[in-house]
C-alpha cells in the first residue's frame, strides 16, 4: 500500500479561553493517500473544521495553538518545517474549498481580479514566470473546467452578481487554480439549496476523479458521505471514535455514536422516524473522564470511565470502544 499524503497523528489543539484552556481536539489520527476519497463526519462542534484548519496552518494564534502531535505531508511534518516553505505549499501542493459561497468572496474585487491575486502570489512563491494575460487565461480555463457559462463575462463579473451555485463553482476553480495534489473541502454546498447542493457535488466528485486527487471532506450529511467517500472518519467531541471503508462502517458501524448517526437519518420508507441524540456536545474546558461521548451513551459502564482503546473489528476498520472485544488493539 503506498504510504499517505497526508498523515496526522496524535494531533492536539487548544483553545484559550477566558484565563482557561479548551482541548478541542484530543489526539486526532487520520490519513488520506494520494487518489483517496475520505470524509470526515460528526455533530456541529465536533471539532472537524477546526482539524481542517489545523491541517492547512491558518488557525487563529491566539486563541489556537497545537498542544501535540504532528500534520505530515507527503512525509515532512508542517508543524516543524519553516513557516515559508509551509506557506508555499498553501493553495499550491494542498487548497481548501471555504464551506460559506455567500461571505468566503471579497465583494469589493471581480472574480477574476480575485482569482488572478491567488495565480499571481503562487507563482511568486514558486518561482514562475507569468504575465497578466497568462494569469487571465489560466483563470478562464478554470473557470471553463467548473462548467461556469460564459466565463469571459464571469472574469469581470463581482460576487454579488453571482447566484449561490456560481458562487461555489467559484470557490472550487479557486482551490483547483495551481494544480493541488490534496482538496480539503469544508461542508462543500451547505449554504444551497438541495437541488444546487447535487449539482456542485457531483461537478466536485468529478474533478477529483479526474485529476486523481486526494480529497479530505467534511460534512454532516451521511448521503453525500456514502456518494463520495471511499473511507470514514467519525468524530466526536475533538476525538476520532471510529475509522474505516465506506461500506463497511455503514453496514456495521461499531461505536454507539456512528449508530446513532446513522438513525438519526430519516428513512424514505415512511416505515419509522428518525432518531435524535440524547444529550449535547460536552464543554471542551472539562470534558467527560475517559470516553467523550460516556454521559449521551445508552451503553455506557464503569469501563467507560477509562479512554477506550483502539479496537480492530474488520478490515481496515477501527473503533476505540469498551463494547468491541480488544483482540487486536492498533495505534
Amino acid at each position: 500500500m503506498n504510504a499517505p499524503l497526508l498523515d496526522v497523528a496524535g494531533l492536539s489543539v487548544d483553545f484559550a479561553t477566558y484565563g482557561r484552556q479548551a482541548r478541542v481536539l484530543d489526539g486526532v489520527s487520520l490519513q488520506v493517500r494520494a487518489g483517496q476519497h475520505a470524509a470526515l463526519v460528526g455533530e456541529t462542534g465536533c471539532g472537524k473544521s477546526v482539524t481542517l484548519r489545523a491541517i492547512m496552518g491558518i488557525l487563529k494564534s491566539p486563541p489556537a495553538s497545537i498542544a501535540a502531535g504532528s500534520i505530515g505531508f507527503d512525509g515532512a511534518d508542517l508543524l516543524t518545517m519553516p513557516a515559508r516553505q509551509r506557506d508555499a505549499l498553501k493553495g499550491t501542493a494542498m487548497s481548501m474549498v471555504f464551506q460559506d459561497p455567500m461571505t468566503a468572496l471579497n465583494p469589493v474585487f471581480t472574480i477574476g481580479d480575485q482569482l488572478a491575486t491567488i495565480i499571481k502570489y503562487a507563482d511568486r512563491r514558486m518561482g514562475v514566470r507569468r504575465d497578466k494575460q497568462g494569469r487571465k487565461q489560466r483563470v478562464i480555463e478554470v473557470l471553463d473546467q467548473v462548467r461556469m457559462p460564459d466565463p469571459e463575462r464571469i472574469f469581470g463579473a463581482y460576487p454579488i452578481m453571482l447566484s449561490g451555485g456560481m458562487r461555489q463553482r467559484v470557490l472550487i476553480a479557486m482551490a483547483l487554480l495551481n494544480e493541488p495534489r490534496l482538496l480539503i473541502a469544508d461542508e462543500p454546498g451547505t449554504a444551497l439549496d438541495v437541488t444546487t447542493q447535487a449539482e456542485i457535488l457531483a461537478l466536485l466528485n468529478d474533478l477529483v476523479a479526474a485529476r486523481s486527487l486526494a480529497l479530505l471532506m467534511i460534512t454532516h450529511n451521511l448521503g453525500v458521505v456514502r456518494e463520495m467517500a471511499d473511507y470514514v472518519y467519525v468524530m466526536y467531541a475533538g476525538t476520532i471514535v471510529e475509522h474505516g471503508p465506506t461500506e463497511a462502517l455503514f453496514e456495521r458501524p461499531s461505536h454507539p455514536y456512528t449508530q446513532a448517526l446513522i438513525e438519526c437519518v430519516p428513512k424514505l420508507s415512511g416505515t419509522s422516524t428518525f432518531k435524535g441524540i440524547d444529550g449535547t456536545i460536552p464543554d471542551y474546558v472539562d470534558p467527560p473522564v475517559g470516553c467523550r461521548f460516556r454521559p449521551r451513551c445508552p451503553h455506557r459502564h464503569d469501563a467507560c470511565f477509562e479512554r477506550p482503546p483502539n479496537v480492530t473489528v474488520g478490515a481496515n476498520h477501527v473503533a476505540a470502544c469498551w463494547l468491541r472485544q480488544p483482540a487486536e488493539e492498533v495505534a
